[in-house]
């Protein structure tokens, strides 16, 4: 494709783009598609003579578009959004473009120190602690999602609580304990079994019936008991927003048991970190300063900025370098070896990395601090408005606190009605409706719904439009529902 080829078709693809961003909410939100019904309409051998331009944009409305669950779609409310954006989408364009590798400094300096700054910008936005700055101890890195920044940051730790010996030598038959709820992210369990601990070495500590926070009482227990049958205390997971429900563990109290028996706290606030661009929600951060050994949010989730971008901080460096350092012959540099450079293949498990910070630079550029503060506020607005016509609904109840902006809630069914099975009756109908599109989750054993709002195209009447589907949907149900 040549030059001029390509300046053609580029703005026949950015208008396409638009023209589907403006067409999204005419879509159905949800597929109908069976298994393998999007391969049965591709050819069955790959294209012996090249193909025009055209020829692809027409099978991507053809085939590709109606077998989509539409993530941008303003009633798109079922997982936590994936938000992308214009400055983003331009931004992650001009990264292909320049097809920048900036696996080390001297690879692409610009990459390696715009990330830098642009991460600098964060902390200071978020209101997290300087010790995360680049110019000081720590520091932070782009990493693809908050399933890799909680692997690091265990690498980190091993390579901590074994003073360097577990890099050369392995864990040695030595038992570690990790310690995590039952509303912890499941990356946290898979990252025990890429370390070679085994899910063995994971603890699930309570929840609070109440809040679904993690029981510092009961993580005291259990390390005393790893301590007492000669386990090493790892690491623990405090969540700042969790996945089922946003609680928030207490991230202070978790803290001072980590800080008493030298265990890693890793905060993962992939969701609800972003928020604290508001200052009103900097509470969210509370014990992060004092106790956070590595954090972790998700602009790619709820700050505008197309997926993926997890940004990752730890508190000392060090720890990380050291544990993820391979130096083959053939990346030796000057700039390496002086001491003087940030090189990322060193904080991440591959060793090649895109210029993500690209699309992050441009979003917070283009909306500015107030910009995305309005965006977090719209969303939680929404969700609180969205609680009270549940509340204020007889046929629902609330099933959990929506301190941001996720609602958990559940149909109530007569008394000889199985709740499970009308909730989860009630989610198909909705999401075949194409409508809307929610998800469900449990909550001490019991099915509940969710809808999390904050998508980049999602105003005041597409959630409206949502509850009317699913209160008309509701009814339907209850009709059928023997009393």
């Amino acid at each position: 494709m040549s030059p001029q080829e390509f300046r053609q078709f580029g703005h026949r693809t950015v208008d396409w783009i638009a023209d589907y961003w403006e067409r999204l909410e005419s879509l159905p939100v949800a597929p109908e598609v069976a298994p393998g019904q999007v391969r049965g309409l591709l050819p069955r051998h790959p294209p012996e003579h090249g193909e025009p331009f055209e020829a692809l944009l027409h099978d991507l409305d053809g085939i590709v578009v109606p077998g989509l669950l539409h993530w941008q779609h303003p009633r798109f409310l079922g997982y936590f959004p994936a938000n992308t954006s214009g400055p983003a989408v331009l931004a992650d364009l001009l990264s292909a473009g320049l097809g920048v590798q900036g696996m080390t400094w001297s690879t692409s300096p610009a990459c390696t120190e715009l990330e830098q700054h642009v991460l600098d910008w964060l902390v200071e936005i978020l209101g997290l602690p300087d010790r995360f700055r680049s110019d000081g101890s720590g520091g932070g890195v782009i990493q693809d999602t908050a399933s890799s920044a909680l692997l690091v940051a265990l690498v980190s730790a091993l390579h901590r609580a074994g003073k360097g010996m577990v890099r050369r030598e392995g864990t040695g038959g030595r038992r570690f304990g990790l310690y995590v709820t039952g509303e912890t992210h499941s990356s946290a369990v898979k990252a025990a079994i890429i370390a070679g601990l085994g899910e063995q070495s994971v603890r699930q500590v309570r929840t609070d019936p109440a809040t679904l926070a993690l029981d510092v009482s009961h993580l005291r227990t259990l390390v005393m008991r790893d301590v007492a049958d000669g386990v090493t205390p790892l690491l623990a997971v405090a969540t700042v927003g969790t996945t089922s429900t946003t609680a928030v563990d207490p991230v202070a109290a978790i803290g001072e048991v980590c800080r008493r028996h030298g265990i890693w706290l890793h905060v993962d606030a992939a969701y609800a970190g972003v928020a604290a661009v508001c200052p009103e929600l900097r509470w969210l951060n509370e014990g992060v300063a004092e106790h956070a050994d590595s954090y972790c949010t998700n602009p790619h989730k709820w700050l505008l900025t197309t997926f993926d971008c997890d940004a990752f901080w730890v508190a000392d460096r060090a720890w990380l370098t050291e544990a993820m350092t391979i130096l083959p012959e053939y990346l030796r540099n000057a700039a390496t070896e002086s001491g003087l450079v940030t090189d990322y293949r060193n904080w991440q498990v591959p060793l090649g990395r895109r210029f993500r910070a690209l699309k992050l630079w441009a979003v917070i550029r283009w909306y500015g601090v107030e910009g995305l503060r309005r965006h977090i506020r719209q969303g939680i607005g929404l969700a609180a408005e969205l609680a009270e016509w549940i509340r204020a609904d007889e046929r629902f109840e609330l099933a959990a606190p929506h301190p941001l902006s996720l609602v958990c809630f559940r149909l109530r069914t007569p008394p000889d009605a199985d709740p499970d099975t009308a909730n989860l009756r009630l989610l198909e109908r909705v999401n075949a409706s194409g409508t809307t599109f929610l998800t469900h989750s449990r909550i001490h054993d019991r099915v509940v719904l969710r809808i999390a709002v904050g998508g980049t195209f999602t105003q005041r009447h597409h959630v409206e439009q949502a509850w009317q589907c699913l209160a008309q949907e509701a009814s339907r149900i209850l009709r059928s529902t023997p009393a």
